[in-house]
């Protein structure tokens, strides 16, 4: 017979960092350089960034005992690192995002592998605030640091969705040419090419404030200057999808920018009525990751764990297993369960997302089989509806899977009804185009918006709503 007594293990090395007995290592921690006591031992046993100070006496030693000093890791952080050496506990919910962060640097400092990229989940997850209003710095922090992969992605990706925070950044004008470089890359990037294009000339500018503004009084030496600076991001800038005006007004004067050839192809083009010459356009115009005016590539993640019924692990950006193909929106398409049909029966898994008026709401269902017109119940164990009371504040969501004894009953299929959840109709759209929720009979309860009651149905209003179909990768 075996025992376990792990648990009582661990708090009793717990307790071994707490009490001041026994310790041979003394590290200075944070610009008050607080002394916090360790035991050599048992950090070269659990850290290689321990193990290689103490073998290469990078820590100097005094009366028998280890010294380190620490001043850019507070006392509290290194103390939350010390701990999960220690037993393997790590709590981070006491913490404010960006003390999170320098938890985060600091792990990446003393080499605690495993606990890169579980922070870094843990911060994209439940610290949308912090990142949303401070994803330009995050960014540059972030890509500094090779292992910080799924941070400096999302912090890319919001950027990209919502660029203003980019332009309005005194940091801009300070980017590094090579994060420039990796912004202008993403076909995602939700800016006007020629406003790309105004503010790349105003950063090359920025970097070298004695060439003078006047374009036409140039000398040889500013034009190479000029020249090189923007060398890089020529190919990035998509001319074929700028105005004939822009292109002409605020391009062309940089002319001596551009190589010969392509000045010429895109003179030709832009003066061309009819455009439809014989110039291969090499980039398509940009849009975003997911088309959708309701959602962004955060939702979609969140989507994915649910279909994955992952309950305590939320995927990102970066490793998001599923594309999400755009089928139906309700304002382009029609809002009638006809216009629906004609766009997405026969599609196979889909999501559908609704956007209640007037409120941050918003809400659906997933269906991992077909949607058709042959008035049938579908049967599925996998189906869910879902809400979101603040689709800003990701702590709001809310998922109801299908019960076990409605699995034949999941989804209803009929020509008159556009998408329709649940044998007690949790969540449809009924013949008249209107959405309607009569009770959570066959999928668990969620935060459903009140709205009039019709026929013993409680009948709510919808600003509009796309499908989506669910593709694998």
């Amino acid at each position: 017979m075996a025992f376990d007594y792990s648990q009582e293990l661990m708090n009793d090395y717990e307790k071994l960092l707490e009490i001041d007995k026994g310790y041979d290592v003394i590290i200075y921690a944070g610009e008050d350089e607080v002394e916090i006591y360790a035991h050599s031992l048992i950090l070269c046993i659990r850290s290689q960034y321990f193990r290689a100070a103490f073998s290469n006496e990078w820590a100097n030693k005094k009366d028998g005992k280890f010294i380190l000093n620490k001043p850019n890791i507070s006392p509290q952080i290194l103390t939350i690192i010390l701990r999960f050496i220690y037993c393997g506990r790590i709590n981070l919910t006491e913490l404010q995002g960006s003390e999170i962060l320098n938890l985060l640097i600091a792990v990446d400092e003393l080499n605690v592998q495993i606990l890169i990229q579980c922070i870094q989940d843990y911060l994209i997850n439940y610290h949308y605030d912090f990142l949303q209003q401070n994803s330009m710095e995050i960014l540059e922090t972030a890509y500094q640091f090779e292992a910080f992969t799924s941070l400096w992605n999302y912090c890319l990706d919001k950027i990209c969705e919502n660029p203003a925070v980019l332009l309005r950044s005194d940091k801009f004008i300070n980017l590094k040419k090579s994060l420039l470089e990796l912004i202008l890359k993403r076909d995602d990037l939700l800016l006007d090419e020629i406003v790309i294009w105004d503010n790349l000339i105003k950063w090359s500018f920025d970097q070298h404030p004695s060439i003078q503004k006047d374009v036409k009084k140039w000398n040889k030496e500013e034009i190479t200057i000029m020249e090189r600076t923007l060398h890089n991001f020529i190919p990035l800038i998509r001319f074929y999808h700028m105005s004939s005006e822009d292109f002409l007004s605020k391009v062309y004067p940089f002319n001596a920018l551009l190589p010969e050839d392509i000045i010429n192809n895109l003179l030709t083009f832009h003066t061309n009525s009819n455009k439809e010459l014989n110039i291969k356009i090499q980039q398509p115009p940009r849009s975003p990751k997911y088309d959708s005016i309701i959602i962004n590539s955060k939702h979609f993640a969140h989507f994915s764990s649910w279909i994955k019924k992952k309950d305590n692990f939320f995927y990102n950006e970066s490793n998001n297993p599923y594309d999400f193909k755009l089928l139906f929106r309700a304002s382009r398409d029609g809002k009638t369960p006809a216009d629906f049909h004609a766009k997405c029966d026969n599609k196979g898994t889909t999501i559908v997302i609704l956007k209640i008026p007037n409120l941050e709401q918003i809400l659906g269902g997933y269906n991992p089989i077909n949607w058709n017109s042959n008035c049938q119940w579908k049967y599925t164990s996998d189906s869910f509806i879902f809400s979101f009371t603040n689709r800003n504040n990701f702590r709001t969501a809310e998922v109801g899977y299908i019960k076990k004894t409605d699995y034949d009953c999941a989804i209803h299929c009929h020509q008159n009804y556009g998408p329709a959840f649940g044998e007690g109709y949790d969540l449809y759209q009924d013949n008249d185009g209107n959405w309607k929720s009569f009770n959570s009979c066959s999928y668990y309860k969620i935060n459903i918006p009140l709205g009039n009651e019709v026929g013993g149905y409680n009948a709510f209003n919808v600003e509009d709503y796309e499908v989506f179909q669910v593709v694998n990768k």
